[in-house]
């Protein structure tokens, strides 16, 4: 099923406009009044046209809570203050490989920059198999554990569609999600958007 286009865009504009515009938060609700009533949708990108959505055009991220690939209780509100780097993986996903090398690194190079990294892990019912793949990876962060894509869809899908992944969010001090990337992203890619937000104080 094709995503729907929000209303104010005409359909022959495609996705493309749709999610410009929802990025840019100027996409109006169709009640007829125009940017004063933009949309509260942030849209998933590829990361090559990836951006930082404006404060008014970010929508909440869900309260996720469950426990990591070790069992520890994990609450993504016990991380509010920080920027967020929301990384959806699964161990038997090609493109997740390079992507976690690459948030591995910028993990690294973020420290102490009130910049923290959680994981949600999908699709491995095997914990163990999802604890290979993080000690393959070098991946120093936790991960929800997240078999069934529960967590995962309490987002919009217009945010974070379940079927993809990788995917990764960033989330603002606030919560917000300010960066939506579907499919793999590279630290290149990555850092000046959190960098962005990371200025945002």
């Amino acid at each position: 099923m094709r995503p729907a286009v929000p209303l104010g865009v005409p359909v022959g504009a495609g996705l493309s406009v749709a999610a410009a515009l929802l990025l840019t938060g100027l996409a109006t609700d169709g009640s007829g009044a125009g940017a004063a009533a933009a949309t509260r949708t942030v849209a998933a990108a590829p990361a090559a046209a990836a951006a930082v959505a404006a404060p008014r055009a970010r929508p909440s991220a869900p309260a996720l809570t469950g426990n990591d690939l070790d069992g520890r209780p994990v609450s993504l509100s016990s991380l509010r203050g920080e920027v967020v780097v929301l990384s959806v993986w699964g161990s038997r996903c090609a493109p997740c490989g390079a992507d976690a090398d690459d948030l591995a690194l910028l993990s690294g190079q973020l420290r102490g920059e009130r910049v923290r990294f959680l994981g949600i892990n999908t699709r491995d019912r095997d914990r163990d198999a999802a604890r290979s793949f993080v000690r393959a990876h070098g991946l120093g962060f936790p991960s929800l554990h997240d078999p069934t894509g529960a967590l995962l869809r309490r987002f919009p899908p217009l945010v974070l569609n379940p079927q993809t992944i990788p995917s990764t969010l960033v989330l603002d001090r606030r919560g917000r999600v300010a960066v939506a990337i579907g499919g793999a992203v590279s630290a290149e890619e990555l850092r000046p958007l959190v960098a962005r937000v990371v200025a945002e104080g």
